[in-house]
């Protein structure tokens, strides 16, 4: 499987719930399989209904050679579309929130927040890539205020270190030039 990034375990859950469903039913992943495994109670535990619900509702999408079925190839190419393409925000909300989707709370909120300024090339999907270019260009933001405030609040290389009681041992840029030598 390919490296899918920040959404790889959104990937990997739709990818599981489809191998444990494969392996219950002789006759493949159909829709009503899919309905039949959401209502046992012994499923509960292995099917996760947030990413079963997903290849319910969008069956007649994913099944494209319409006989019925999901088929491995039909659900390889569900996740490697989705990862060229991205996830809608809608898409993102369900899967995201499934409890396996390998992403923290803070980071579905963080995503949720800035999904538009994600979407940098604004057809309304993300992408692991915009996320990750995200994440860098805050960082760098951060880091640049951080300086930014640092270097308008500590003065004191130029002005010499008002905390420091040993006097003889903090020189600021313009006392060196008063400084006496030690010969």
């Amino acid at each position: 499987m390919a490296n899918y990034g920040a959404l790889s375990g959104i990937y990997a859950g739709l990818s599981n719930t489809y191998s444990v469903l494969a392996n219950q039913y002789e006759d493949g992943v159909t829709l009503e399989n899919i309905l039949d495994a959401q209502g046992k109670s012994s499923n509960a535990n292995i099917v996760n209904s947030s990413f079963a619900s997903y290849l319910q509702n969008n069956f007649g999408s994913i099944d494209k050679n319409g006989d019925g079925k999901i088929s491995a190839d039909e659900m390889s190419t569900l996740t490697n579309t989705m990862s060229a393409q991205g996830l809608t925000k809608q898409e993102f909300t369900q899967l995201a929130l499934s409890g396996n989707s390998g992403l923290s709370t803070a980071t579905i909120n963080n995503i949720l927040e800035h999904f538009e300024d994600m979407d940098t090339n604004g057809d309304g999907r993300i992408t692991s890539a915009e996320i990750a270019a995200f994440d860098i260009d805050s960082s760098r933001q951060e880091k640049m205020d951080e300086f930014a405030h640092k270097f308008a609040t500590n003065m004191s290389t130029f002005y010499g270190d008002d905390s420091s009681s040993d006097v003889s041992g903090s020189y600021s840029m313009l006392s060196y030039r008063y400084k006496k030598s030690d010969s």
